[in-house]
């Protein structure tokens, strides 16, 4: 007899977490794994009496849904999904929904709505952010796809979802095709810029000469300010995690890190959309380095820096770091919400800006303060441009520049990489110039390409070329943009 609210497949601990919050919720969930030993294991633990079904093959978890079928797939994106989806898809009918929580790239969602749409049945991706923690009590979800299959699912997601703000989810309709997992990426990449930025911190300030003990304290009161935020929190949990032996883990972990492409992925599709997402770039890249480990140690021993030690006002600068890092958040936001706008006009999704905000507001890895002064500007104006056109970031960025531009300056003295320290400052002021060097470069371009130019005492899109040296003739190239 069908019985279930709704069906998952893959119980990996966000896939077991998640269960475990439906059924929390009042919901019946039906689980099925291709490890079938994962389905008994479940059962006798985390889901022993519960009212969670455990099913052994494919076709006793269809059997058990109720229709619309709701299938939810919590497996590795790529292949692995499109698998799945095969597998199941013979057993649907039609106005049954899948719903992918993973990490998949947004075209490969493009592409499966259509292809299901094609067979009668309805896709939502959506990007499901918040680590075992969110899964379990509240995570933020960013569902996308066929517009037709949200009614069926907004309860449940909405239910399950993080709350903020007097009860509003953390989960709305981000748009139609790949919308949900598009914004789901330029979210992970926002939270690779995030990290980046707090681990600058903690290097310049281990360098100033404080203890793992001092820094807890400082990203402890930090967390109280501005800067109060899920990544903040944690930062301050691991530098004061001693070991049985007294000693500080986070000194004995290797200084590699691992990726798994969204940061990558947003990155690329930056630069697809000729949006300048430089800091986001910078902390992929970061890791990138951080992945050279024996070379680092080879050319720690014969490549020279600055030899200069930090011998300045502690005090002023902790207070100068805090300033960069916020400032260089703001940053990082702005870049990640002129991608969004490019993406949205592009793509034709529409996207609500304010309500990505208050999606992200709790629930998810990136959860700040921060965010609810996002959502209010976009409340103040749903068409502003960049947010640091809005007055309360506008005056952030005024009133944290001084300690911003100091941080980045000492550590070009001390020989402390910020590579995104150092580059959100360089788009703020690429931002705000007026008049940049491009003139020059169009010249150039010009000079050994025929790419031609525009000019400054003529209209827009009348284009022109120069026989620099006389030789080289009047032909010009065609204009296009890549």
């Amino acid at each position: 007899m069908s019985q279930a609210d709704i069906g998952l497949i893959g119980l990996a601990v966000m896939g077991q977490n998640l269960v475990m919050n439906m059924n929390d919720h009042g919901y019946t969930v039906a689980v099925y794994n291709r490890t079938t030993s994962k389905v008994d294991d479940f059962m006798n633990g985390p889901a022993k009496g519960s009212n969670v079904i455990g099913t052994h093959s494919v076709e006793e978890f269809v059997a058990t849904l109720k229709t619309p079928r709701r299938v939810m797939l919590m497996v590795k994106a790529g292949e692995v999904v499109d698998k799945f989806i095969n597998t199941i898809v013979p057993h649907l009918d039609k106005g049954d929904i899948i719903i992918d929580g993973g990490n998949s790239l947004y075209t490969d969602s493009n592409r499966r709505v259509e292809e299901l749409s094609a067979k009668g049945l309805r896709y939502i991706g959506a990007g499901v952010s918040g680590g075992e923690e969110g899964a379990r009590f509240g995570p933020s979800i960013m569902p996308g796809g066929d517009p037709e299959a949200w009614p069926a699912v907004k309860n449940i997601f909405q239910d399950i979802s993080a709350k903020v703000d007097g009860g509003e989810a953390c989960c709305e309709w981000v748009g139609k095709g790949g919308a949900g997992h598009y914004v789901k990426m330029v979210h992970n990449g926002i939270e690779y810029g995030d990290m980046q930025l707090i681990c600058e911190a903690y290097q310049l300030l281990k360098n100033a000469g404080f203890s793992n003990d001092e820094m807890h304290e400082i990203f402890k009161k930090w967390n109280t300010g501005v800067l109060d935020s899920f990544l903040t929190e944690i930062t301050t949990d691991i530098l004061g995690y001693k070991q049985e032996d007294g000693t500080h883990l986070v000194d004995y972990i290797l200084d590699t890190a691992g990726q798994k492409g969204t940061g990558k992925w947003t990155g690329i599709n930056a630069l697809d959309l000729g949006m300048p997402l430089t800091l986001i770039a910078e902390s992929v890249f970061a890791r990138c380095v951080s992945a050279l480990k024996d070379q680092r140690i080879i050319a720690s021993k014969v490549l020279q820096g600055p030899g200069v030690k930090f011998n300045g006002d502690k005090e002023a600068f902790v207070n100068d770091v805090e300033q960069a890092l916020y400032a260089s958040k703001i940053i990082s936001y702005a870049q990640g919400y002129m991608l969004l706008r490019e993406a949205s006009e592009t793509y034709k999704w529409d996207l609500d800006f304010g309500a990505i905000a208050l999606m992200w507001r709790g629930g998810c890895i990136i959860r700040s303060v921060f965010l609810g002064n996002i959502k209010e500007a976009f409340e103040q104006d749903p068409d502003l441009d960049n947010l640091l056109l809005n007055d309360f970031f506008k005056d952030a960025i005024h009133m944290a520049q001084a300690g911003w531009r100091r941080t980045v300056i000492k550590s070009i003295e001390i020989g402390v990489p910020t590579p995104c320290f150092s580059t959100a400052l360089s788009f703020y002021d690429s931002y705000r110039t007026e008049v940049l060097p491009a003139n020059l470069l169009q010249a150039q371009r010009d000079y050994f390409g025929a790419h031609t130019y525009e000019r400054l005492d003529k209209p827009r899109g009348e284009f022109f070329h120069t026989n620099w040296t006389g030789k080289g003739g009047d032909i010009s190239s065609t204009t296009y943009d890549v």
